[in-house]
């Protein structure tokens, strides 16, 4: 069985504020946060569809995890700056999803738009055992939930 494509007309989005925590030693976003940022959005986005992740690992005995992830930082984001940040899966195999992931500012306008984006990724997440991080397929009832 090969992997399925998605084109999913809106993704999910989620509100980020950049705080003092989120910057380095020259007052922007430090680079590992993005992905701290991009997790939150797939966790939220993951609420959104009804699943919650300890839920989903105390019933099913599976979880998620991060299996591999490309990032592309494209402008500097800096302290109180205000985002929004998708979420939006564009890939299903068996055992795993690839999810589109961007940052847009919330506020700046670039060539006369806002919603300029500084920051992009695309993250596959794999189905494991919980107990022994093994690889296993998706459970058929979850992928539904996920591609409905």
């Amino acid at each position: 069985m090969s992997a399925a494509t998605h084109d999913q007309p809106a993704a999910f989005q989620w509100p980020v504020r950049v705080y003092w925590e989120d910057t380095d030693a020259g007052g922007i976003v430090f680079y590992a946060n993005y992905l701290k940022f991009f997790e939150r959005s797939r966790t939220e986005w993951l609420r959104s569809l009804g699943i919650e992740q300890q839920r989903l690992k105390n019933e099913t005995g599976g979880m998620f995890v991060v299996t591999e992830s490309t990032i592309r930082y494209l402008r500097p984001v800096r302290l109180d700056d205000e985002l929004i940040v998708t979420a939006s899966l564009i890939e299903t195999g068996r055992a795993s999803l690839i999810i589109k992931q961007q940052a847009l500012s919330k506020t700046e306008r670039i060539k006369g738009r806002t919603g300029a984006l500084l920051c992009e990724a695309t993250v596959r997440i794999g189905w494991v055992n919980a107990s022994t991080f093994q690889p296993e397929r998706i459970p058929a009832p979850l992928l539904n939930q996920l591609t409905a």
